[in-house]
């Protein structure tokens, strides 16, 4: 008995060690992109692993002014937000109605969407845009229906699951107590799969938040930069100001840092969810 507990502290022990060791991995660039942000441009290639002397907090005020963060990050969050609320409305009444109201062509439908997930977005890009171009809709609001149509698929069949776990025994009181469809799956199914939507949105909003390729080719134009659009000024043909680059790169972090910790509850149920289906 003696042994057992002692070679179950061993390993406690052990695996603590180990996802010590895997969590510093995983934090060390972090780490080291936060520390080079603090840092003059020649304390960055002095010593762009660690610490240094020349530590300042001016980087932040320059690359704050340079990107004129305000109206970037206004840019930024209508975008992101318009995106990730139509993509989570329209992909969880999607699969609820592939999971609730099965036909013939509900399996097809599936398949299609996890089909369309194969196809690499730089071979429609230029037709899509040239597309949208030809009716003069290069704007925001195009940008927000681009970045649905394109992200719907994953987020369909992850609804698709979640939904599949839910009893239909669920719909079936609800109706009996006169609830219309629409209020069946308002406020009974989707509400017992809170955690796959907090998981929709994290993954949603970190892709779109962080997109450069499709934002460059629809509002690359004054007055609708978004951040990763401003962020490019900081690389010229001869010359890259990284300790700007760097600063600017935190400040654009925060919003998606937070949205994680406000949504972390979720999206690790959702996680744990998984692991014991």
């Amino acid at each position: 008995m003696k042994n057992l507990l002692k070679n179950q502290k061993w390993n406690s022990l052990l695996y603590g060690v180990l996802a010590a060791l895997v969590a510093l991995v995983w934090v060390y660039p972090f780490v080291i992109v936060v520390v080079n942000s603090l840092k003059t441009k020649r304390g960055i290639f002095s010593n762009p692993l660690w610490f240094t002397h020349d530590f300042t907090v001016d980087n932040f005020v320059t690359a704050y002014q340079a990107l004129d963060f305000t109206h970037s990050f206004v840019n930024s969050l209508l975008i992101t937000v318009g995106s990730v609320v139509l993509i989570t409305a329209v992909s969880a009444a999607a699969a609820y109605a592939l999971t609730r109201h099965q036909v013939k062509m509900s399996s097809f439908v599936y398949y299609l969407c996890a089909a369309t997930m194969l196809v690499p977005f730089q071979s429609i890009m230029i037709p899509l845009v040239s597309m949208f171009g030809s009716m003069n809709f290069l704007n925001r609001t195009a940008l927000i229906l681009m970045n649905t149509g394109l992200s719907v698929s994953l987020s369909v069949i992850l609804y698709y699951g979640a939904f599949q776990g839910v009893p239909k025994s669920m719909d079936e009181a609800a109706k009996l107590d006169g609830a219309s469809s629409f209020r069946v799956f308002a406020d009974v199914v989707l509400p017992a799969v809170n955690p796959m939507t907090g998981t929709v949105i994290i993954l949603n909003a970190m892709k779109l938040w962080n997109d450069y390729l499709l934002p460059s080719l629809v509002v690359n134009k004054n007055g609708m930069y978004t951040i990763p659009l401003k962020m490019y000024m900081f690389f010229g043909e001869t010359n890259s100001e990284w300790q700007l680059a760097l600063a600017g790169l935190v400040l654009s972090m925060i919003p998606i840092i937070i949205l994680f910790l406000l949504l972390q509850k979720q999206v690790m149920s959702s996680v744990t969810e998984g692991a014991i289906k």
